[in-house]
């Protein structure tokens, strides 16, 4: 990746964290808001790794659920 998008993406983890430990998810758009008034280059990018990381959370919390289903393959 690029530099924008690496700095965008390490910031993204860290308001995602931030978010889950103060329990308030409001904190992601009020990053991208404070990036934007000064890149909308690096907010876009930003918002991209948010949304990139979030579906790919949701996506694991799926498989792990969908795969305690399937029935045991020890005998």
């Amino acid at each position: 990746m690029g530099v924008v998008e690496d700095l965008a993406d390490a910031l993204a983890q860290d308001a995602l964290q931030a978010a889950k430990d103060l329990g308030d998810d409001s904190i992601l758009a009020k990053i991208g808001d404070v990036l934007g008034a000064s890149s909308a280059t690096t907010q876009e990018a930003y918002n991209t790794a948010v949304r990139v990381r979030l579906a790919e959370r949701r996506a694991r919390e799926y498989l792990r659920e969908a795969t305690k289903l399937l029935p045991s393959n020890s005998e």
